[in-house]
């Protein structure tokens, strides 16, 4: 009887090439599958409809910006085990996040009492290798000696993103210290010591990294004063290069406001000026 053949199935193996991933100096995204990053927020107007308070996040202290920016400015413009520097600290939202997303960060602030508050949300381990905090003043020649022993610390020359949230004026006062931008005696004073905080953070941010600055306007002697466009002015008097402009809507960090809508309503239509439901998100690049 002749002999039955025997199929044999060779598996062929895949010689396609797997892409690289095709990703910027400044961040993680792989621009070969851009399409999976609609998150992201490229537009010049950011709409969200309340505050994050997951992941160690709070609404603790009043003036801290929403953490869903940080989230957006930290995809967009950094990398993994990156340091972001925080001129205006505060109640630690930015290194909150950074944590989050396997970011690290130096917060300078010039509250010990806030220092010491903020100290308590993150572990002694993370203060030590992933979060440092600065008791200090921002605008000062001293804080960028400060900073660059904990970036050396951390093993690095420079940080890789700033970030300010200065206070908007004199609307809030943070604290009864001269050094505080919220205590200004006139607004120019408080737009020339900006200046000198955007310098330190201009010093201290990597060649071809950005920055970005949080900002809102305020309504002084029946006139509004345009905090946010001063301020942009100030960055690039310290060498930046604006980049964007953002608009972003205040919903969820406008408590007072949102108990008193109808009082707010009655006095912009008694007083002929529009309520400020806005703020700036500006971003700058270091060339």
């Amino acid at each position: 009887m002749p002999k039955k053949s025997v199929k044999i199935n060779v598996v062929k193996p895949d010689l396609r090439v797997v892409e690289k991933p095709k990703t910027t100096a400044y961040n993680d995204i792989d621009l070969n599958n851009w399409k999976l990053y609609s998150h992201i927020k490229t537009g010049s107007l950011w709409e969200f409809a309340s505050r994050d308070k997951t992941n160690g996040h709070s609404y603790d202290y009043h003036g801290n910006f929403i953490p869903q920016i940080a989230t957006q400015l930290f995809e967009r413009f950094t990398k993994k085990n990156d340091i972001i520097l925080d001129m205006f600290f505060g109640s630690g939202t930015s290194g909150i996040e950074a944590l989050n997303m396997k970011r690290r960060c130096i917060g300078v602030e010039l509250k010990q009492d806030m220092v010491d508050y903020v100290s308590d949300k993150f572990t002694k381990k993370e203060l030590v290798t992933d979060v440092n905090i600065i008791q200090g003043d921002s605008a000062s020649d001293i804080i960028k000696d400060k900073v660059k022993a904990r970036l050396e610390i951390m093993g690095k020359e420079k940080a890789q993103f700033c970030i300010l949230h200065p206070p908007y004026d004199d609307i809030i006062k943070f604290s009864d210290k001269k050094e505080d931008l919220s205590n200004c005696s006139t607004t120019e004073e408080f737009y020339d010591l900006f200046e000198r905080v955007a310098k330190n953070a201009y010093d201290l941010l990597e060649k071809g990294r950005f920055a970005a600055l949080i900002i809102g306007d305020e309504y002084k002697n029946s006139r509004v004063v345009p905090l946010g466009f001063e301020c942009m002015k100030r960055m690039e008097n310290a060498g930046f290069i604006t980049k964007a402009i953002v608009v972003k809507n205040v919903t969820g960090n406008e408590k007072a406001k949102g108990r008193q809508a109808n009082l707010w309503r009655y006095r912009a239509l008694a007083g002929g000026f529009n309520i400020f439901e806005h703020e700036y998100i500006m971003t700058f690049y270091k060339a």
